[in-house]
């Protein structure tokens, strides 16, 4: 579907506004109606949106990808593990839908830093320079995808965002 790769940046928007509303609606739901959203100015820091509920914040960096897709990782920015809860959430879609199937989840539980970046190997970018290097990114980590947890449901996840296991 050309639409996919021509119109990426409105389907990487509409997306996480699927996301953000099915959190909206599992706090109705769950009847507190507490969930905050709130979105960085600037995203130098791997921050795509950031979800505050019930005194847990969560700054996280928002990754996607169509279902049956093969993508074996996913780059992370080093400073996500500075904010309070930062994770990782990479949502699988289903590409004539636009259906939110199952999500992967890199992260501590609810309350804790992200941990597990420090030791990552370091991202290269995409394109060589004229030399045929590929640079490294410095603050930018590789996190295969067995790294991450998958569930099937997005209250599922709401509850590992949001929810402290203690």
């Amino acid at each position: 579907m050309s639409q996919h790769f021509e119109q990426s940046s409105f389907r990487e928007k509409l997306i996480e506004h699927l996301f953000v509303s099915e959190m909206l609606k599992l706090s109705w739901l769950k009847g507190d109606c507490q969930l905050e959203v709130l979105k960085p100015e600037v995203d130098n820091a791997g921050c795509d949106i950031v979800l505050e509920t019930k005194n847990i914040i969560r700054h996280i960096q928002l990754k996607t990808s169509k279902l049956g897709g093969k993508i074996p990782s996913q780059k992370v920015n080093i400073r996500l593990a500075s904010k309070p809860s930062g994770c990782v959430v990479w949502i699988v879609f289903d590409e004539k839908t636009l259906e939110l199937c199952y999500f992967y989840f890199f992260g501590s539980e609810a309350g804790i830093p992200l941990i597990g970046l420090e030791n990552a190997k370091i991202a290269k970018h995409t394109k060589a320079n004229v030399d045929g290097i590929k640079a490294e990114r410095p603050n930018i980590r590789t996190i295969n995808k067995g790294r991450f947890d998958r569930y099937d449901s997005i209250e599922a996840l709401y509850n590992v965002l949001f929810v402290p296991k203690n």
